[in-house]
């Protein structure tokens, strides 16, 4: 079966003052349809340097990424993207910001209010269709962001680090509602995360480990956790043990990294 996205050798490199950077160093990764698949890892090994490629923002030094085998030449609708920033628009309301990409596809108005309803009781933000951004919380901000991502209807979904601002328990309490929206619409999903719970609690099969200077998969470590992901499951011994291996994995490459 064709992966949904492919990274085949990916070589990505910044010229400094003197040097050369190597952020990404030969990455070779398949995303399966309809896969969760988590990427985690120390800072700097490249992770949302690889997403941005998927998402055609950034372009490889070397190397292809595709998606559905056809290469990323640039952003698309086919892939939503939704990073750590909020990025709402403050004078519109939730529905006007959710519907924002249907306009610039020139959506008719009937079906954009349509899918633009339906996404936005998907992330259960039902009740503040017609509030200001101004009047949420950061959880319902974040929401809104998914909302606005889902609505166009994309076949894939890149997250970088969405969470990473919140609370703990709002933490969680996204993470649970991103699951449920995960089995209704089944995208595949890319998602980035600093945070090794979150990346085992959100990966359907497998969760990828990066190493850092230069950035390439360390290891990848297979999830094999049933659903509904509940408190039980999150407290439960196979959890215990696939988190341990996951942060082993991490702070070994933290280790050498410190080293370096």
């Amino acid at each position: 079966m064709t992966p949904k996205i492919s990274f085949r050798d990916v070589v990505k490199t910044y010229e400094l003052k003197d040097t050369t950077f190597t952020a990404l160093d030969h990455v070779s990764l398949d995303v399966a349809d309809r896969e969760f698949l988590t990427v985690v890892g120390p800072s700097g090994c490249g992770k949302s340097t690889l997403l941005s490629m998927a998402a055609g923002l950034l372009e490889p030094s070397a190397g292809q990424v595709l998606v559905d085998d056809a290469p990323v030449t640039g952003p698309g609708p086919d892939r939503g993207v939704i990073f750590q920033q909020y990025a709402l628009f403050p004078w519109l309301t939730v529905r006007h910001n959710v519907e924002f990409g249907l306009r610039i596809a020139s959506t008719p108005a009937p079906e954009r209010r349509e899918r633009a309803e339906r996404a936005i009781e998907l992330v259960g933000l039902g009740d503040f269709a017609d509030a200001l951004p101004k009047t949420l919380s950061g959880g319902m901000k974040q929401r809104c962001a998914i909302a606005r991502a889902y609505a166009v209807n994309p076949q894939v979904m890149l997250m970088d680090e969405p969470f990473g601002a919140l609370d703990a328990l709002t933490r969680v309490q996204l993470q649970d509602q991103l699951l449920t929206t995960w089995s209704q619409e089944q995208r595949t999903v890319m998602f980035i995360t600093h945070d090794v719970d979150e990346a085992v609690c959100l990966a359907s099969r497998r969760v990828v480990v990066m190493a850092a200077r230069p950035g390439r998969v360390h290891a990848v470590i297979d999830v094999d956790l049933p659903y509904p992901r509940t408190e039980d499951v999150r407290l439960s011994p196979e959890f215990t043990r696939i988190r341990n291996e996951v942060w082993h994995a991490v702070y070994h490459q933290n280790l050498t990294t410190t080293a370096a």
